[in-house]
């Protein structure tokens, strides 16, 4: 039986997908569920797996080709009939040396091939014998045959192209060994580097951003969490971060100032009464912002857990569109880089975002007194068309506050 695998239905904000990888070639046995092929789109890489028990006989894309939805991408066989051993043809009669060398009869075949296989042979009048099968027992497969036409054009160019000229003598300088680490590279963007570029601009061009900053004490969140840390991750299983408190704290700065939780569509602005927080996880595709849904109704664990969830999955491209879409507010750390400070670019349609940097041991003066604390450089940029600075600054205040003195976050005061 045979069978089409095709794109499947992208959602509606993607029009298309590259074909990243195959992980299957035409003459292997697949099995039901592995994945066969993946596809790269603008947010996250599906995996498109094989329908059911088979043989791939035949593919319709190569790797880098832009597919959309419902493209044909492979041809699966189910129904795979055992071989049937050839019998020996009788030697053929040798050809007067006068007579020029016939043209290749590609119209009878003494090997199994696929449809597409034998449309090429055909359209190109080639010899299958003198292309090398790489399908299963040595079967010819389609791209088989588009290699081999490659291989004779590029073949045919070099014995065509001329010679290049010898300077006069006269002219002949000895040639200077080209300096080390001088190669250049062109790679092309993925899609979800094009698309953070498109997004980044789009941020640039459409929105008046302006970033104010703060530094906060973290000496009494490190005591807090020296202190219940081992019970914390006994009971729960997972490590007390400070992002956590971090989400805790945005989303009570949110709610003290809902502007800062709004977003601008034409002339209207749109407040949300709720609180999805995007946590940005840096992956080697490039920065994905997985959606923390109802931060507000989370404790501690629960965020600690999906957090460390978002970034294991993001890092394998298994973050599915509904996770990565939406979002009222997102926050950033680059101190897990090194970073000190940083003016982050907002991530439209949000009008602001939290910029975390690293933790650095410096001298404050506490009650008169120089002591080293740790400390935090914080950055909020914003939409300066809906938010005022003065909003903007106590925002951020709040959140040094909330964050200086924890205990506020539990009695939200």
């Amino acid at each position: 039986m045979r069978i089409e695998v095709t794109v499947p239905n992208l959602p509606e904000s993607v029009t298309d997908a590259t074909l990243l990888d195959w992980h299957k070639k035409p003459g292997d046995t697949v099995q039901k569920d592995e994945t066969l092929v993946d596809l790269e789109t603008e947010k996250v890489i599906l995996e498109v797996p094989v329908p059911d028990n088979g043989v791939l006989q035949e593919v319709h894309h190569a790797k880098g080709d832009v597919v959309a939805s419902g493209d044909l991408l492979a041809v699966i066989e189910t129904e795979v009939r055992p071989a049937v051993a050839e019998t020996a043809a009788p030697p053929k009669k040798p050809e007067p040396a006068a007579v020029p060398e016939a043209a290749p009869r590609p119209a009878t075949f003494a090997q199994p091939m696929g449809p597409s296989v034998r449309r090429l042979i055909l359209e190109h009048n080639l010899d299958p014998t003198q292309i090398k099968g790489t399908g299963r027992e040595g079967r010819l497969t389609k791209q088989d045959v588009l290699d081999y036409l490659e291989s004779r054009k590029r073949k045919a160019l070099e014995e065509t192209a001329p010679a290049p000229k010898p300077e006069p003598a006269a002219k002949e300088k000895p040639s200077a060994p080209a300096p080390e680490g001088r190669g250049e590279r062109r790679v092309p963007m993925s899609r979800l580097r094009a698309r953070i570029a498109e997004r980044m601009i789009e941020a640039q061009h459409t929105t008046a951003t302006l970033t104010t900053f703060n530094e906060v004490n973290m000496q009494k969140i490190f005591d807090l969490r020296n202190e219940h840390r081992a019970r914390f991750e006994q009971r729960y299983k997972i490590k007390l971060g400070l992002m956590s408190f971090f989400v805790k704290a945005v989303v009570e700065g949110l709610r003290r100032f809902p502007i800062i939780n709004a977003s601008v569509d034409g002339n209207d602005i749109v407040y949300h009464d709720y609180y999805d927080i995007g946590i940005a996880v840096s992956t080697d595709r490039g920065l994905v912002v997985p959606i923390l849904r109802d931060a507000d109704r989370l404790d501690f664990a629960e965020i600690e857990k999906a957090i460390v969830d978002f970034s294991q999955r993001a890092r394998d491209g298994k973050l599915s569109f509904e996770e990565l879409s939406g979002g009222t507010f997102t926050i950033t750390n680059g101190g897990i880089f090194g970073s000190m400070l940083s003016t982050p670019i907002l991530n439209p349609p949000q009008s602001a975002i939290l910029g975390m940097h690293a933790i650095k041991e410096r001298p404050v003066v506490e009650n008169g007194q120089i002591v080293i604390r740790p400390m935090i450089y914080l950055a909020l940029s914003y939409d300066h068309r809906i938010i005022d600075g003065r909003e903007a600054v106590t925002f951020l205040f709040t959140l040094k506050e909330l964050l200086e003195d924890p205990v506020r976050l539990f009695l939200k005061i």
